[in-house]
This record gives C-alpha cells, sequence and structure tokens, in this order.
C-alpha cells in the first residue's frame, strides 16, 4: 500500500508575514488585497485575526469592524515564493516524489523511505517539526494510501493538525460528514446533489453511479469514486517545476473515448490550471496535454502560441486542438492532464488575440470571475458546460 503525506501550511500568507516579523508573531495579522480600500478583501487571516470572526475573502470594512486591532498588511508575493521554495527544500529532504498542488500545499509519496526515515506517522512528524523550528512556519499534515484521502486527512484539524485517515476508516470518519466537506464538491454541487437526496459523503458513496453519471457526466462517476475513497492518481513530481509550469490531472474511473466526455474534462482541467496561473500573476505560452490510454502507455504533445495567456478559453481550445489532431479518436483514455510551462509575468506579455475583438470582453469576464472566487470560494461559480442535467446534456 502506498504511503501518501499531504502538507497544508496554516494562514500561509500570514504566518510568512509572522514568520519574517518576529513582533508580529500572537497578533492579529489580516492579508488583505487593498487594505486603504473598503471594497478590499481579506486573503488570509492569521489564526489570532480569525479567532474574532474574520474569515477569507471578508470584505476588509467588515474584518475591521470585527478585528479592530487587527493589523492589516499588503500582500508580498516575493515573500511567499521564497517560502514556498524554502518549504519544497525541506520536503526533498525526504523524497523526490514530491508534487505541489499550490503555492502551500504539497504531498510526498513515502512509500520506499521506511529504511531511511522510518514509517510515514514518523516522517510526517519531523517535516511538521522541521518547518516550524526551521521557518518558523505551521502546518496540518495528513496521512493516507492516496491523495485524495491525504488532502481530506489535512483538512481535518488546524492548525498543526496531525491526522491519519486509511481507507478501512472512510466508512466511519468520512461518510457521517456533510458531503459539502468533501474535496471536490463545490458550492454548485451541492444543492444538486442534495436534491437527489444526498446530504452526506456516504450518501453519495452509494448513489448509483447510473444516476451521478445521468446528472454530472464523468465528473459524477469521480466524486463517486472519491467518496469510496477511491484514488489512483500518483504523486507527480514534475509539477516541481511549479515556477516553470502549472498543471492538474485526473485518473478517471472509468475508460473514455467519446470526444464529448473528453471536452467536458478537458474544461475542468483547464480551467484549474488557468485559476492556479492566474493566481500566480503569471501567463503562460505552451500549452501541454498528457494522455494515459487504457493499455497504461502515456503519450504528451505540446503547443507553443504566439502570445502568453491566462484565459481558460485559450489554454482549453489549444488542448482541444492537440487532443483532436495528436491523438486518435478511438483511443480509450485512462488519464487526462493538461500543463502550461514557458510562463512570464502577468504584467511582461499580451494576452492571445484568439478570439479577436472578443478577447478583451474575455479578459474582463475573466477578472470578475475571479475577484468572485477569491471572495466566495473556488467553486461559487461552475460554467454550464459542467453542469448537466439528468439527460447528460448541457443545461
Amino acid at each position: 500500500m502506498r504511503r501518501i503525506i499531504h502538507v497544508d501550511m496554516n494562514a500561509f500568507f500570514a504566518s510568512c508575514h509572522q514568520a519574517r516579523e518576529p513582533g508580529l508573531r500572537g497578533r492579529p495579522v489580516l492579508v488583505a488585497g487593498d487594505p486603504g480600500e473598503r471594497r478590499g478583501i481579506i486573503l488570509t487571516a492569521s489564526y489570532e485575526a480569525r479567532a474574532s470572526g474574520v474569515k477569507t475573502a471578508m470584505p476588509v470594512w467588515q474584518a475591521r469592524k470585527l478585528c479592530p486591532e487587527g493589523l492589516f498588511i499588503r500582500p508580498d508575493h516575493r515573500l511567499y515564493l521564497d517560502y514556498s521554495r524554502r518549504i519544497l527544500d525541506i520536503l526533498l529532504r525526504y523524497t523526490p516524489l514530491v508534487e505541489p498542488y499550490s503555492i502551500d500545499e504539497a504531498w510526498l509519496d513515502v512509500t520506499g523511505c521506511g529504511r531511511l526515515f522510518g514509517p510515514a506517522e514518523e516522517i510526517a512528524l519531523d517535516l511538521q517539526r522541521r518547518l516550524g523550528d526551521e521557518l518558523e512556519l505551521p502546518c496540518s499534515v495528513g496521512i493516507s494510501s492516496n491523495k485524495f484521502l491525504a488532502k481530506m486527512a489535512s483538512e481535518r484539524q488546524k492548525p498543526r493538525g496531525f491526522t491519519v485517515l486509511y481507507p478501512e476508516q472512510v466508512p466511519a470518519v468520512l461518510w457521517p460528514l456533510p458531503v459539502g466537506e468533501m474535496v471536490g464538491v463545490g458550492r454548485k454541487t451541492i444543492p444538486v446533489l442534495q436534491e437527489m437526496g444526498v446530504a452526506t459523503i456516504g450518501q453519495l458513496a452509494a448513489m448509483p453511479v447510473r444516476l451521478l453519471s445521468g446528472r454530472f457526466g464523468v465528473m459524477g462517476e469521480i466524486l463517486h469514486q472519491l467518496a469510496r475513497g477511491h484514488d489512483e492518481s500518483p504523486v507527480d513530481p514534475s509539477a516541481l517545476d511549479s515556477v516553470k509550469s502549472v498543471g492538474h490531472s485526473v485518473t478517471l474511473p472509468r475508460d473514455i473515448s467519446d470526444p464529448a466526455e473528453v471536452d467536458t474534462v478537458l474544461l475542468d482541467l483547464c480551467d484549474k490550471v488557468a485559476r492556479r496561473l492566474r493566481r500566480s500573476g503569471c501567463l503562460a505560452r505552451t500549452v501541454s496535454l498528457t494522455v494515459r490510454d487504457h493499455n497504461f502507455v502515456n503519450m504528451t504533445r505540446a503547443r507553443t502560441l504566439g502570445e502568453p495567456t491566462g484565459l481558460t478559453e485559450v489554454i482549453y481550445h489549444t488542448a482541444r486542438e492537440i487532443h483532436r489532431h495528436s491523438f486518435e479518436p478511438w483511443r480509450k483514455i485512462r488519464l487526462l492532464g493538461v500543463t502550461v510551462s514557458n510562463l512570464t509575468e502577468a504584467g511582461v506579455g499580451h494576452q492571445l488575440s484568439l478570439f479577436g475583438a472578443d478577447s478583451e470582453r474575455l479578459e474582463r469576464l475573466t477578472r470578475t470571475v475571479d475577484r468572485l472566487k477569491d471572495r466566495f470560494g473556488d467553486d461559487s461559480l461552475q460554467r454550464a458546460r459542467l453542469c448537466q442535467t439528468k439527460g447528460g446534456g448541457p443545461k
């Protein structure tokens, strides 16, 4: 059985400021997009500020009322990136199989590290201690046999949590929880599931797959597999080029070849990749598509754009074209992955004018959607293509 650790830094932006400036430790620190503007929002609040009721994405004016003694600080992305690299250096002391998920999260596959560092539980405790001692940064860790359960475990206790969650514990630990607490279930999906009579993760796991696939397509099948604690996704060390690339992949619950299903999965992947790309303040010029077929053969094809982009539509259009032109339509697909690379800072390049006059409109719309997601969460808005009726077609 694999041994996977998920590391989730606690209140990362605020913790970085507290680590750099000892005078801020133990005080309510609030990192805000624009502390001087009433319309600004809270990007991260330290746990001292959260004790007053302050939450991420809360308007600055509301946070000031709840925490008048709070210290409002402008974000310093160079500081966060520096700490993220130092965190990565510590994680790599244990295994080369490290996959960053974002600037403050990563998975480690420590399956073969027992002889050097002991069992996964000892490794997790040691790296948690090192991050605290060497960087003055708190983190929560989750341990399991796959990435999904490891991440679910790290979410259970914050700050400085330590949680072990193996598949045999899923019925007792996860199934009683509200379905909205499951990683992968967004705010737009919760009411749809509730309409289907699904209120808990256990009820999602017990729901007939045909009903979920009829409502959500292949994404419904993926949610069903996750609810049962199944996740075959490997820890991908190529994601270590997080400064040079941003990627996301998914192992499908069944082999697919239908172009419409492939397009739906690609759109979901491209949406996630583009969102992470924009949050990093970068644009990308190269789009890569990875396909693993039913024979477990991996193939990767890439295309370089004329200009850098951060638009989901451009990345999706490119990934879709790569699939159409580089892979046989009859090939059954087990895994899909989208990666963007050849990055530049957002202020340096120009968006690709793939959609002509519509490009500027798409950029404005994307900025608006990003602001809404920053305020209400990544799952507060969902593309219509990713929501399907009971008949499987778009709403």
